[in-house]
């Protein structure tokens, strides 16, 4: 059995001088996965495909959606609407047909409700493509937040903090400034955390 606490409370301690070259994403990541349950590294193994973009097809999107664990159907599901919409929203900016490489799983089923689909839709529609960029990770930050408000030491925990931290990575590419305040951020929600619950269990 994993110990989850122990895992998130070990966390790395972010230095405000804090950069990719002394502790990468990617060797958090591995230090996360050597803690971690045979069952609890696949789950992670099909979170981190998802963020590869040749892997994003159909049949990916249908078993993430199709997935025992929680966290991973309602992000993946929420990661289709906003690809979706970025499609949609390129289509209509090229003058193409709307539907166009359009994922869509299952023809006859109901659409699900996209409850930010206008707030996105408002950012896509930003004129600055920084502020847009930015706008939509923002958008993705607060779903991990809002669909983990009550996971402190479990897999949806770590799985939250592994979506935040590619989005993190994804900052220092475009503008390392942006990227050291978001890991910043990132750590600093994980051991605000860590350090409530410990106290409430005093």
């Amino acid at each position: 059995m994993n110990n989850y606490y122990y895992i998130i409370a070990g966390l790395p301690v972010l230095s405000h001088e804090w950069k990719p070259g002394e502790q990468t994403p990617e060797i958090i990541r591995q230090e996360i996965l050597e803690q971690c349950s045979e069952k609890d590294r696949a789950v992670i193994g099909l979170l981190e495909s998802g963020f590869v973009d040749e892997n994003l097809t159909a049949g990916f999107y249908r078993t993430a959606l199709a997935h025992k664990n929680r966290f991973i159907r309602e992000y993946f599901r929420f990661d289709l609407n906003v690809k979706n919409a970025k499609v949609r929203y390129l289509n209509e900016a090229l003058g193409r047909d709307p539907k166009k490489d359009v994922i869509v799983l299952d023809e006859e089923a109901p659409q699900e409700v996209f409850e930010e689909a206008a707030k996105l839709d408002t950012i896509l529609h930003g004129n600055d493509i920084l502020e847009r960029e930015r706008g939509i990770d923002d958008l993705m930050w607060e779903k991990i937040e809002d669909m983990t408000t009550y996971d402190y030491f479990d897999i949806e925990a770590v799985l939250a903090f592994l979506a935040k931290l590619h989005i993190v990575e994804r900052w220092y590419i475009l503008d390392e400034k942006t990227g050291r305040e978001m890991f910043r951020k990132l750590v600093d929600e994980v051991r605000g955390t860590f350090k409530g619950v410990r106290f409430d269990a005093k």
